[in-house]
């Protein structure tokens, strides 16, 4: 579940954090007092697109940061699958510092991709928006749905659908360039021709590039080398004066003529001598590396040609000679294609086809699984909806093939409803109102909700278009979904304010000429006060207090219920 959030330099927020409980956490507050920003910086935590214009004024920098202690096994193993580092008691700290020209996000301490983020909220959060519901209208989320209450069987079988599409594109994108003019063919198989040819005369190989290179640089450099290698002889011959070797025998002379007064001195004389026979050494074999550098003309032009033809083939075909003999491999194939076209066209129709049967048999078997789940998801649905005071709910799911196919399938979804009795079920979109999508919208997360074993779900003012005993529904059905989720609401209803196990009031002030927005959990007597504001307005009395308390108990007594 998420513990706790802090928020600071962001928008009106100088700096607040907010340690949320077990059950159904509510916030409340006034309108424009900054709700929505408490929702928006758990989406900037979690990788939403972050702006500059949010960092408060004046401020260098805007931070929000996350802590989630996730406790279910599963959960955890899908985190560390993720290469995500938990913390041994299950915590995980989401840090993300929003910057004038960039962000920076941390999970645990060590920087994170986006895409680990986003892994990671699926995983650990389900956040829905204000105006979320209003995604029910449109037929391909419908599908989204009902795959996502399908679960891992679905999933299995999806992904070798979409493997397989993309093998099915790929080769009917072949075929059709198969069928061009003869004219074009003919230039194509021309330039293979050429390029394989060209590679195939030069017969690169990896091994030779290394050592054309080094004998090049060599040659090309060879006064430069001779220079530097006659001075270096120089300066450690033997035989001259004021050289390392010269000074080096005289050093050693020195030591002998008073070894025989110290032991040591007798041992420092010993190993100066090695030196010294280590430095002949070293200066016979640079005299045969001298005698060895002898320049000759004719081989270097050769070298140099050489060198400048791996160069040309390597700049040309890719960047190294085994990406060039990798791309010769490719020519050969295109040749024996091109050469071939008739035999492989048909061999490409008869793979083609034999791709497309397997693809129709998986999309069947996906659509049998929509089709035995969507039942499932519809009596869901209907007692879900029962519980939010739709009477006489009658809802079905309709799963259509189409002829087309896609990496998802060929099956098309659609979410049909009836809210009075004797009328067909017709579209959602064609009958719902806005309060009624928003209800629907919460039945479909709460059922989800049993299966994906989300931990935590946010709600951001779910109540919309509701009132009187729909929203003592709508609260009862968040409060029984707080007893196995955490819950976070922001709602503007009395009735679901006072089925909170925990209440944050939300509110903006002004401190030092600064507009700011503060968040405060609040206690027994700041609840009544609270849900008094939400029933009464500005005059809050004695008699709405009442009836504050009295809503609290209510609701109380359903949660015993």
């Amino acid at each position: 579940m998420l513990i706790s959030l802090h928020v600071k330099n962001l928008a009106l927020i100088e700096e607040t954090e907010v340690n949320f409980k077990e059950g159904l956490n509510i916030l409340s507050g006034e309108t424009g007092a900054g709700k929505s920003i408490i929702i928006g910086s758990v989406n900037l935590a979690l990788g939403a697109r972050a702006d500059k214009d949010m960092i408060r004024t004046g401020a260098e920098y805007a931070l929000v940061e996350l802590i989630f202690q996730v406790q279910d096994s599963g959960i955890l193993a899908a985190v560390r699958a993720l290469d995500i580092p938990v913390e041994e008691d299950g915590i995980i700290i989401i840090q993300r510092r929003i910057l004038p020209g960039r962000s920076l996000c941390k999970i645990c301490g060590e920087t994170a991709t986006a895409k680990q983020m986003k892994a990671l909220a699926e995983l650990l959060i389900d956040i829905h928006g204000q105006h979320e519901h209003q995604s029910l209208l449109y037929k391909k989320n419908h599908l989204e749905i009902l795959d996502a209450f399908a679960g891992e069987e679905l999933a299995q079988i999806k992904d070798k659908i979409k493997e397989d599409y993309h093998i099915y594109t790929g080769l009917t994108r072949e075929l059709e360039a198969l069928a061009g003019d003869e004219g074009t063919k003919a230039k194509e198989l021309s330039l293979a021709e050429f390029e394989y040819n060209e590679i195939e005369e030069a017969r690169p190989s990896a091994e030779e590039d290394e050592a054309v290179e080094q004998q090049y640089k060599r040659m090309a450099n060879g006064r430069q080398l001779a220079e530097a290698a006659a001075r270096a002889h120089r300066y450690t011959a033997s035989d001259a004066e004021h050289s390392a070797g010269d000074a080096v025998g005289w050093a050693v002379r020195e030591l002998r003529g008073v070894e025989e007064y110290d032991a040591r001195v007798r041992e420092l004389a010993d190993e100066l001598e090695n030196i010294d026979a280590l430095l002949g050494d070293f200066n016979r074999e640079l005299s045969e590396y001298m005698a060895d550098m002898e320049f000759d003309a004719e081989t270097f032009a050769q070298t140099q040609e050489r060198y400048n033809q791996l160069n040309h083939l390597k700049l040309k075909y890719g960047g190294t000679i085994e990406r060039v003999l990798a791309y010769q491999q490719e020519l050969a194939e295109k040749i024996d294609r091109l050469q071939n076209a008739d035999a492989y066209k048909a061999q490409l129709e008869e793979r083609i086809a034999a791709l497309y049967a397997r693809l129709r048999k998986e999309c069947a078997q996906a659509s049998r699984v929509r089709r035995a789940e969507a039942e499932k998801l519809s009596a869901d649905m209907a007692a879900a909806l029962a519980d939010l005071n739709f009477l006489a709910v009658r809802f079905e799911i309709q799963v259509r093939e189409k002829e087309e196919m896609t990496a998802g399938g060929f099956d098309e979804v659609e979410f049909m409803i009836s809210t009075n009795p004797g009328e067909p079920v017709k579209s959602l979109g064609n009958v719902a109102s806005g309060g009624e999508l928003s209800r629907i919208m919460l039945a479909i997360k709460t059922v989800l909700a049993v299966r994906d074993r989300i931990p935590t779900l946010i709600f951001d003012e779910i109540d919309a278009g509701i009132s009187g005993k729909t929203a003592w529904k709508v609260s009862e059905k968040l409060g029984a979904l707080a007893g196995s989720h955490q819950i976070i609401c922001i709602t503007h209803l009395p009735q679901i304010a006072a089925m909170a196990d925990s209440n944050f009031r939300i509110a903006k002030q002004v401190v030092d000429n600064k507009t700011i927005t503060d968040i405060t959990c609040l206690e027994a007597d700041g609840v009544v006060d609270e849900l008094a504001r939400m029933l009464g307005g500005e005059d809050i009395t004695d008699a709405v207090r009442e009836n504050a308390r009295e809503l609290i108990r209510t609701a109380q007594e359903k949660k015993r219920a």
